[in-house]
């Protein structure tokens, strides 16, 4: 039995000098635990004046983290929320019944050359929290526990993993963590956790003997240690936890049902009307907004 279940590579699209890798869902697997979105962005490299600018946009029955190497995002929110986000932060949002939030490149930094590289997931939140009320929650990098063994050093962004907890208020049992391995460094992955993934940020590393290269998700079998060797310096995302069940991602809403998906269709369809009557309030700060895409 291979420890490897799946191994997805992830295609890069360009989104106009700035490239993102999505590896969850994929074709072969919908979610590992509560993930079910799963995307690498860059690195990518902008002159002055450049940046990043995601206009205010809905979400519903997730939480999503965006974890960063490199760059800065200023976050905006329905809440009233402006937090900047900067390398090793977590910005917890959970959607619950509805939010709307931006994310765009700070001023200072767009008046200077600047990289920009992380990971954005979505976690799918369970049935009894799917129509929660919406929050937010920051924690600084300083603030996340950190495991260091010979040659490894283990940030634990959400939930349990290496004996530590992270501060971060997940909802269901998660694994999430950021880990940097030395050359010849050995990492354990417990079975600690249900469904279990392994993506490689950086560089290459070798699970039971089979390698999984730079922008690829493995997929892990349940119920089996699985012993990570890095060739090379490597950067990687361990995630998973207890799967939640069948959800629906359409967009940016993501649901146990499809009637659920098509009433936030018609709230969104509705925002920004004069009168209307929709779930999506307005982000303070912000004028404009990404429409409804066609069915």
């Amino acid at each position: 039995m291979n420890t490897i279940e799946h191994l997805i590579r992830g295609r890069p699209t360009d989104l106009g000098g700035f490239s993102v890798r999505r590896v969850l869902p994929s074709a072969a697997v919908r979610a590992v635990g509560p993930f079910v979105f799963v995307a690498h962005m860059g690195p990518a490299q902008f002159a002055p004046g450049g940046g990043i600018d995601v206009r205010p946009h809905p979400h519903i029955g997730l939480a999503t983290v965006t974890y960063l190497f490199e760059g800065e995002f200023l976050h905006r929110d329905s809440l009233g929320t402006e937090q900047l986000v900067t390398p090793g932060d977590v910005n917890w949002m959970v959607a619950g019944r509805g939010i709307v939030h931006s994310e765009r490149t700070p001023p200072e930094l767009r008046s200077v050359p600047h990289r920009l590289h992380g990971v954005q997931t979505w976690v799918a939140l369970p049935d009894a929290d799917e129509e929660a009320a919406p929050a937010f929650e920051h924690h600084p990098a300083n603030t996340l526990p950190r495991v260091e063994t010979p040659g490894v050093e283990i940030r634990v962004i959400a939930g349990t993993a290496f004996g530590a907890r992270s501060p971060v208020s997940v909802r269901s049992p998660t694994l999430y963590c950021a880990a940097r391995l030395a050359a010849g460094a050995a990492l354990p992955l417990a079975a600690e956790h249900e469904e279990r993934a392994v993506y490689v940020v950086e560089g290459a590393v070798s699970i039971d003997g089979e390698t999984v290269d730079e922008g690829c998700l493995a997929v892990l079998a349940a119920g089996r240690t699985a012993n990570l060797v890095a060739g090379a310096a490597a950067r990687l995302m361990l995630l998973g936890g207890t799967a939640v069940g069948p959800r629906l991602v359409h967009w940016n809403f993501v649901a146990s049902t499809r009637a659920r998906v098509e009433q936030a269709r018609e709230d969104w369809s509705r925002y920004g009307r004069p009168g209307a009557a929709g779930r999506f309030g307005p982000v303070p700060g912000e004028h404009e907004f990404i429409p409804l895409p066609a069915a």
